[in-house]
């Protein structure tokens, strides 16, 4: 029947055991959509989401978990998903056929979408208070509550049809229960866990400064490069002393291959006001230390480089010079 494959989809992504009292407010839940345009095409869409966070999602033509976070698995193993993935695509499969079936039965006519919703709340008072609501074309359908599917208030006929017919199943009820009180919590406290601990991860910018011609006669692009920081927010400024100058631009945060962020900032300026600049950064990370790098010192840094650089370049060139002579000079 269709709201067994609706229950199903509840028990797939909310697999595991019991879970301990969290001490804080955490709310886990999934979102699934299913349109069904006629007897030959259906498509589902699939979502899982940690307060307002989404974790998860489905690819529907590859039948795959889309994990969008490196803590996205919770407490759960590589078995445990892979399995998951495998009862996802059997659900989906399933309530595909099912809805065929029995669509004309349940005067369900086409083109209609169901939407399904379900996880579990976890507060710091011990209490977790666990939900699954089944929607038919936008409107409430039906819910369970109490070991009992109930029909919607504003639901018709076809609502208590179904509900009936789902409370004979004694066996279902009790399973549906188990998974909503006591395998979400645990795996949405694990998920919760994981996500922490990914978001206190601190991760020191790198910021170097480099400048390139720009368009108009003496004119300067100075480059304020932050690299390599976690978490996402940062501010960056040129500044002039302690004023902040407003012609300061900012690109896009740009990730890194191992989840860390790069930011380019760029002021542009008249070449000759250009020292005294400098490039200040802000992040979680530092603590009440800004980074603050001087355009004048960076430049000096350069000339010093320069000054040891040429005289250095000179007596290598000199020495050649001088050993190509000498072996001209010892030719009879």
């Amino acid at each position: 029947m269709l709201c067994l494959e609706l229950v199903l989809l509840g028990a797939l992504l909310l697999g595991g055991d019991s879970a301990e009292a969290p001490q804080e407010h955490i709310l886990f839940h999934i979102i699934q959509i299913s349109s069904f345009a006629n007897q030959s095409w259906t498509q589902h869409q699939g979502s899982g989401w940690l307060g307002d966070v989404q974790t998860h999602g489905w690819e529907s033509e590859s039948g795959t978990i889309i994990f969008l976070h490196a803590w996205s698995k919770g407490n759960f193993s590589d078995e445990e998903m892979i399995d998951l993935e495998l009862l996802f695509r059997v659900y989906f499969l399933g309530l595909t056929r099912e809805t065929q079936e029995y669509a004309s039965q349940l005067h369900f006519g086409y083109p209609f979408e169901v939407q399904v919703r379900a996880g579990c709340e976890l507060h710091s008072s011990d209490i977790a208070e666990s939900f699954l609501q089944a929607a038919y074309e936008g409107s409430h359908f039906l819910s369970f509550q109490n070991m009992s599917w109930v029909p919607a208030p504003e639901g018709d006929s076809r609502a208590q049809s179904v509900c009936d017919l789902m409370n004979q199943y004694e066996g279902i009820k009790e399973t549906v229960h188990r998974l909503l009180t006591s395998t979400c919590p645990r795996f949405a406290l694990g998920l919760f866990d994981a996500a922490r601990v990914d978001y206190e991860r601190q991760v020191r910018p790198q910021v170097w400064l480099s400048a390139h011609p720009s368009p108009g006669p003496g004119r300067l692009l100075l480059v304020c490069h932050v690299s390599g920081f976690y978490p996402k927010p940062v501010w960056v400024m040129w500044m002039r002393g302690e004023q902040e100058q407003w012609a300061t631009q900012q690109g896009d945060v740009l990730p890194h291959a191992d989840g860390t962020w790069y930011l380019r900032v760029t002021l542009d300026v008249v070449a000759r006001e250009a020292a005294g600049l400098s490039c200040r950064v802000r992040h979680s990370s530092l603590g009440n230390q800004d980074i603050i790098l001087y355009w004048g010192h960076h430049l000096s840094a350069y000339l010093i480089l320069l000054a040891v650089a040429v005289p250095l370049l000179l007596l290598i060139v000199l020495a050649l010079w001088f050993k190509k002579r000498c072996s001209y000079q010892d030719i009879p």
